[in-house]
């Protein structure tokens, strides 16, 4: 089992970098950073893309341009979790639209972030050919 780790160092209050083995991203509520909402809906568009792609390849799938967006509302109720998650793949340009369809279902099975999230939120997953 391969463990996976990140450091935050904090400064001036809610105002930090998140500092992981390939990369870094600004911490907080201002322009130019990012909210821990941010971080946990952009885990979910990577993850799920990441694993999207990994069946798109072993399906020999072809596309020209792909686009993820994630939408999702909290609860009022504390904690604050999420109540429903969409996710939206736009995909332009596919060689075999059926196969991406497929990958979609794939993709939700096998993304462990999905997964997680789904055991507290409503999820969709919608492909949209462009």
């Amino acid at each position: 089992m391969a463990i996976q780790r990140i450091e935050v160092k904090f400064s001036e209050g809610f105002r930090g970098e998140l500092l992981a083995k390939n990369g870094k991203a600004k911490i907080g509520i201002e322009k130019g950073e990012l909210a821990p909402y941010d971080m946990l809906l952009g885990s979910l568009a990577t993850c799920l893309y990441s694993t999207f792609l990994d069946v798109i390849e072993k399906k020999r799938i072809t596309f020209d341009e792909s686009n993820v967006i994630v939408e999702g509302e909290k609860r009022k109720e504390i904690p604050a979790t999420l109540e429903w998650v969409k996710v939206v793949i736009e995909i332009s340009n596919v060689s075999n639209e059926k196969g991406v369809l497929k990958a979609g279902d794939l993709a939700k099975k096998y993304c462990s972030i999905y997964e997680t999230i789904s055991k507290v939120a409503d999820m969709s997953l919608e492909v949209k050919f462009i």
